[in-house]
């Protein structure tokens, strides 16, 4: 009765105490973070994709300011002059005063270009062309931060997997070091066959450590790129299928060089240079320009009185400049202009040769992928029945442990290369997505 009466009690104080709630592996799923979650939140947090977004608004403040060199400027002067000595003029023997020993001066000024040999258009276009390469820089920044988000997501997933495959090795290496343990103390193995179990166990138990220690790592390299704190506990979920290899290389060719934003780059850069050419041809041209100026003269700080000349005048005129020699400067600038485009379009050319390389090696490396993923899943099922039937030979004592410990390395190894190659091929069509353009 005392029995029953403690066990009444110990089952009544369990239902008291509050537990954790039970979660389905449904539930577990949902709980994470998808891939297209991860790639959004560092679009809009990551730092090189915030710098190119300042480089954006550089660019639009710098188009402003060359708009604004197309509309008049205005400029103001004040001036003071004190002369020792009264100015004069002799005319004959009679010295006529001409102006007072205090001078104060002010003017404003109202200055509209009227012709620049095509130099302030060619500034404007530049800039405008600088502002949509901010734009495509920006773009590549997000591309980058995308693959190696991809890249960061799918390690994570096969650190995982790796660190699920060691716990499997431990817990079988565990239950074979028992077997073992039982068959020596019976005086059915010899001594070393129990140490190659004990040994085998503790090369596992470390690999279990390592791939535990690189599973925390992965997920701190996602938090750097989520910009999270390093030791943030991440949770992402699993990727559902992988998708069918119809891919084309002659389609993702022609894609790229629509859609890669360093030959869009590239292209905008020489027709920079071309604008570059038309900017230094414009020093052959005079600069004409439009100047109204107002300007007053008197003796006082407010130049209220003048009794020399007039108090205040107003001007309007038309000033053209023009260097006409300058020892060949113009045409070595215009040369250089030229040559910088020429060599642009053969980096041009060797750009699009780099594009078509990565993307038929990204291609390449998933569909190796994909078959060392056949390969491997039928690896798997024969390692699973090498290793059924060799632990139902060692409970016969047909084999020995070292026969055991190799079926159980090759079910570890199969399953490794499986997720490796799986993930893998993830991180190819990652690769392949950047190589085209595509986010």
């Amino acid at each position: 009765m005392r029995r029953s009466l403690l066990t009444i009690v110990c089952m009544g104080v369990l239902l008291l105490i509050p537990h954790e709630p039970c979660f389905s592996a449904d539930d577990v799923k949902t709980s994470g973070m998808e891939l297209s979650e991860a790639i959004d939140i560092a679009v809009q947090n990551y730092h090189s994709i915030r710098a190119a977004m300042e480089n954006q608004l550089a660019s639009r403040e710098e188009r402003k300011s060359a708009r604004a060199d197309f509309l008049p400027k205005t400029s103001a002067t004040y001036s003071y002059a004190g002369i020792k000595e009264k100015p004069f003029s002799k005319m004959g023997p009679t010295i006529v005063q001409t102006a007072d020993r205090n001078q104060f001066h002010w003017d404003i000024s109202l200055i509209q270009p009227l012709f620049t040999g095509f130099a302030l258009s060619s500034k404007y276009n530049m800039t405008k062309l600088h502002s949509e390469i901010r734009d495509e820089e920006k773009r590549q920044a997000v591309l980058d931060v995308a693959r190696n988000v991809k890249n960061a997501y799918f390690n994570v997933l096969l650190s995982q997997k790796m660190m699920a495959v060691a716990d499997d090795e431990v817990a079988a290496l565990t239950a074979q070091q028992g077997n073992a343990q039982k068959f020596f103390d019976q005086g059915l193995i010899p001594r070393n066959d129990l140490l190659r179990s004990q040994v085998a166990l503790a090369n596992a138990l470390q690999n279990r450590e390592k791939a535990r220690a690189d599973e925390r790592l992965t997920i701190s390299q996602l938090n750097i790129l989520l910009v999270r704190e390093i030791d943030f506990p991440t949770v992402i979920r699993d990727i559902g299928t992988l998708p069918k290899d119809s891919y084309e290389l002659s389609a993702l060719i022609a894609e790229s060089m629509k859609q890669r934003p360093i030959l869009h780059i590239t292209r905008l850069g020489i027709e920079t240079l071309e604008k570059s050419v038309a900017l230094a041809r414009s020093a052959y041209y005079p600069g004409i320009s439009l100047v109204g100026r107002y300007e007053e003269n008197g003796d006082k700080l407010a130049t209220s009185n003048n009794d020399f000349n007039n108090r205040h005048n107003a001007s309007v005129l038309i000033e053209a400049q023009w260097t006409f020699f300058e020892w060949g400067k113009t045409k070595a600038d215009v040369a250089k202009a030229g040559h910088d485009k020429s060599a642009l379009i053969n980096r041009l050319k060797e750009i699009e040769s780099g594009v078509k390389l990565e993307i038929k090696q990204a291609l390449l490396a998933s569909r190796v992928a994909r078959t060392n993923i056949e390969t491997a899943k039928k690896a798997i099922e024969q390692a699973q029945e090498n290793w059924r039937i060799t632990q139902l030979q060692y409970r016969q004592q047909m084999v020995t442990s070292s026969d055991v410990l190799d079926a159980r390395s090759y079910l570890t190894q199969a399953n490794s290369n499986y997720y490796r190659a799986l993930y893998g091929c993830l991180m190819s069509l990652a690769e392949l997505d950047r190589a085209v353009g595509r986010i």
